[in-house]
């Protein structure tokens, strides 16, 4: 399913893509209906191998971010593509490890006088937050080049938000999405908390495939749902330990409750690699793509026992996503 050109003159390679060979595979393969892992990290402590959660829809010279973590820019231009071709945004969330990089977007966007609206989809306080970023660049804005008289675009009227509703599908260009709330917060059902803050999956249902993205969550029969019969589930996984590892070092001394609120987070609203596999196999997926590793992941030893892991519970094609991969 992943094909890389590392060259215009090497054969089609089925391998986790490093940097150089993404790069060059941008500069001489056609970005034609593709799917894009722009960042693979999960959660909030940077990592120097993996950019923060980022992806991309490519269709023909159209660009649909889904969830814009910090290097988001960075990444499309790793990637080959131009942030002036980027038409939509579908943020899952609003952790800041998904949205860190959406100010750049929109700025850049701006900076650049990039004329198209730029379309912001996301669950509710997406107005919020998008209209916190607008403020914030209304001083650019208002100096713009520096030249007397000359003045950037108003920011407002460079963005149009849709907050969406749970089980709502929409017609974005020539595909249907498709909206589920999963189970990345825990809520009570009806509560003010759980009608004020959502955390979706999405299901791109384009005409030559399927593609659903869980965004983060933990086992979830609305995302189940949701996946069913779908030709690609690209999904999240955690490594709790690790995870607690790196939080361990950035804060050493947490408080005791602290961390067992955090334990608690981290074992209902995420999926291990085992509730991966059993996921896709009561969906009926074809093929998962695994990116969003909380606790981080390197070497081939570990990729292999992630995947062994998945297999264990999914009969079909697993791949662990790298950075700037093709699907």
């Amino acid at each position: 399913m992943r094909h890389l050109l590392c060259t215009a003159a090497m054969l089609i390679a089925f391998a986790p893509a490093t940097g150089i060979c993404a790069e060059a595979a941008a500069a001489v393969q056609p970005m034609v209906n593709q799917f894009i892992t722009l960042g693979t990290m999960g959660g909030p402590v940077p990592d120097p191998q993996r950019s923060q959660p980022a992806n991309a829809i490519v269709r023909g010279n159209r660009v649909y971010l889904v969830d814009t973590g910090d290097g988001t820019v960075e990444q499309l231009a790793r990637a080959g593509l131009n942030l002036s071709a980027v038409r939509a945004v579908f943020l899952s969330h609003l952790h800041v490890d998904h949205i860190g990089g959406l100010s750049a977007v929109i700025g850049l966007r701006l900076q650049t006088e990039t004329r198209e609206v730029l379309h912001i989809y996301g669950p509710p306080g997406t107005r919020e937050l998008v209209g916190g970023i607008v403020a914030s660049l209304q001083p650019s804005a208002r100096a713009g080049y520096g030249l007397p008289g000359r003045v950037w675009a108003p920011p407002q009227s460079t963005v149009s938000v849709i907050e969406l509703h749970d089980g709502e599908t929409i017609k974005v260009d020539d595909f249907a999405v498709k909206v589920a709330q999963n189970s990345h917060y825990g809520f009570a059902p009806g509560s003010v908390d759980e009608r004020n803050y959502k955390s979706y999956s999405y299901r791109f249902d384009m005409p030559e495939r399927s593609i659903v993205y869980t965004g983060d969550t933990g086992p979830s029969k609305a995302v189940e749902k949701l996946a069913q019969g779908a030709d690609l589930l690209v999904s999240e996984m955690i490594d709790l330990d690790a995870t607690l590892a790196r939080v361990a070092q950035v804060n050493p001394h947490m408080p005791a409750d602290v961390k067992a609120s955090m334990v608690e987070h981290l074992t209902a609203h995420h999926l291990t690699t085992q509730q991966v596999g059993r996921l896709a196999t009561a969906a009926r997926v074809k093929a998962v793509v695994v990116t969003h590793f909380a606790g981080g992941l390197s070497g081939a030893d570990a990729v292999r026992k992630n995947v062994a892991a998945i297999k264990a519970e999914f009969a079909g094609a697993v791949t662990i996503a790298n950075d700037l991969d093709r699907f």
